[in-house]
Order: structure tokens, then C-alpha cells, then sequence
């Protein structure tokens, strides 16, 4: 499913107390022409990842003069992150994650990085692919059904809950290579099995190492034999959906609006990434657990 481009509240979320950056970056008592001690930290760790994506845009081969463009990236990022730490309210701010991965995406676009993390997802696809049937044929053996479940799980997230009777689930996944195949898509197996219609939404663009729409659409295309099956389980209860995102986090006030028709009916979400923003990211639906790892 293409998105349209138009972007919407996610259905099932209590937009009235919903911020997609709960961390603490200031309190109204804070200075606002100051950063705060915690902006500046975020500030810091951006800082910091700013060569090692300098050295991915650098070998971005379908990028012409991309020695030159991974420098300005570089040079206009360090610009801006600096600004902020004098200014808190210029470029947007105050900063917060998702400014700040905002930012960054925009400097890179403007210079012509689409995608300067494809070649090492591509290569971790490949090597998660190869794997998948013996996962799943580990998985499998475990007879006891809460042990195999709890065995995907943990494949996942470790210790979350979550519903396993539910009717509709819709996984915002994350990352590429074993993250989606060889953690998420045995779990979803797991629930197509159980009769559950499964619904896996994967960013609109590239960002970071997060796997997109058109390469999750690939990826589950390699994996299904002749009869469009996934080792054995029927796939027909199985969608793919574009979120209508691209950053690595995701702000619910802003999905694809067919994603949001997918969605409104859902008796489980969750929102798969990094355990880190667990306590940042957790909300709850009107009628259903969004568990968020």
C-alpha cells in the first residue's frame, strides 16, 4: 500500500495527553533563550554521530561527488546543532529527538543522500533471509505453545506483554536485516497461524538502518514459496503498510491516512524499536494495550 502523502492522527491514540517526545527537555520554569541540560546532552550525542554518517555518505555510490556532499553534510549539521546549543529556538526548537532527527534527514536530502545506510541493509537483509527457515524451524519445535511463544518474543523485546487472542495486530517495525526478519516476522507467523490479521507498517522513506515499505514488500516477496506462503502459513491475513514516517522515531499525531483506516479496529499495537525509549514512548489506546519496545 502506497502512501498518499496526507498524514493523520493514528486512530486508536488518546491524542490529549500524547507527546511523541515525553523525555523531559525542559519545564516551563527553563530559561527559553537557554538550552537546557538535557537538550545539550541530545545535542551532544547527534554531535557525535556526525562522522561515522559522514563516512556512510561518503561511499554512497548512486550520490555524484560524494566525498564533497558528505563534507558539506558534515559542515551544514555541525552548523545547526551549534546554533541550537546558543539558541534553543532557532531551527524549529527547542530540540528534541525527533528535531534533531529531523534535521539531520533534511540536510542529507538536500545534498542528495536518499538512503546513505542501503548498502549495509541490503547486505543484512541477505544474511537475515538465509537464516530465516532454520529460526523458524526452531522456533517451531518447541511444542509447548507459550515457550514458542515466548521464544519469539524475546526475539523481539524481552520481558513485554502482550495479547496473544488478539484479533487484528499492527506492528510498527523497525529496524533491517535480523531486526525485521528474523524478530518480527517469525513473531507475526506466529499470529498468522492463530488466525490473527497482522498489519506491519514500515516507513515511507529511508532513514538511518530503518527498513521502508518497498524493501519490507521485498523482503516478504523473497521469503514466501510458489504458493505465497511463509513455511507453511498462509500469508492472506498478512498486510504491509507505509506509516507515512521517515525518521527512526515515529510522532502517532502523524501517520499515513491508510494506515489509519488499517488501524482503527486494532485489538493490539506495537510500536517495535529501541528498548531505550520504552519509558519515553509509552501511551495508550482508547480500547487496546499499545505496547511499545
Amino acid at each position: 500500500m502506497e502512501s498518499s502523502g496526507e498524514l493523520v492522527p493514528f486512530p486508536l491514540l488518546m491524542t490529549c495527553n500524547y507527546r511523541a517526545c515525553t523525555i523531559p527537555y525542559r519545564f516551563p520554569s527553563n530559561n527559553p533563550t537557554k538550552p537546557t541540560p538535557t537538550e545539550l546532552s541530545w545535542i551532544h550525542v547527534f554531535m557525535n554521530s556526525i562522522p561515522s554518517f559522514r563516512k556512510r555518505a561518503e561511499s554512497d555510490d548512486t550520490v555524484p561527488d560524494a566525498l564533497s556532499r558528505a563534507e558539506k553534510f558534515a559542515h551544514r549539521y555541525t552548523e545547526i546543532l551549534e546554533d541550537l546549543k546558543k539558541d534553543p529556538k532557532s531551527h524549529g526548537g527547542p530540540p528534541d529527538g525527533i528535531l534533531l532527527c529531523r534535521l539531520r534527514e533534511q540536510v542529507l536530502r538536500e545534498l542528495g543522500f536518499r538512503d546513505i545506510f542501503k548498502k549495509v541493509k541490503d547486505e543484512e537483509n541477505a544474511k537475515a533471509i538465509s537464516l530465516f527457515e532454520d529460526v523458524i524451524h526452531l522456533n517451531d519445535a518447541i511444542e509447548d505453545e507459550a515457550k514458542r511463544m515466548e521464544n519469539l518474543v524475546k526475539g523481539i523485546f524481552a520481558g513485554n506483554l502482550f495479547d496473544l487472542g488478539s484479533a487484528q495486530a499492527v506492528i510498527f517495525v523497525d529496524n533491517s536485516g535480523a531486526d525485521i526478519i528474523l524478530g518480527i516476522l517469525p513473531f507475526t507467523r506466529e499470529l498468522l497461524r492463530h488466525g490473527t490479521q497482522v498489519i506491519l507498517a514500515a516507513n515511507d522513506l529511508p532513514s538511518i538502518n530503518d527498513v521502508t515499505y518497498p524493501e519490507l514488500v521485498e523482503i516478504i516477496s523473497k521469503l514466501k514459496d510458489e504458493q505465497g506462503k511463509l513455511v507453511g502459513v498462509d500469508t492472506s491475513n498478512l498486510l504491509v503498510a507505509n506509516s507515512g514516517n521517515d525518521l527512526p522515531v515515529i510522532d502517532l499525531t502523524g501517520i499515513s491516512q491508510e494506515l489509519a483506516d488499517l488501524a482503527s479496529d486494532a485489538d493490539l499495537v506495537i510500536l517495535e524499536g529501541m528498548v531505550s525509549l520504552l519509558l519515553s514512548m509509552l501511551c495508550y489506546c482508547n480500547h487496546s494495550f499499545c505496547f511499545i519496545s
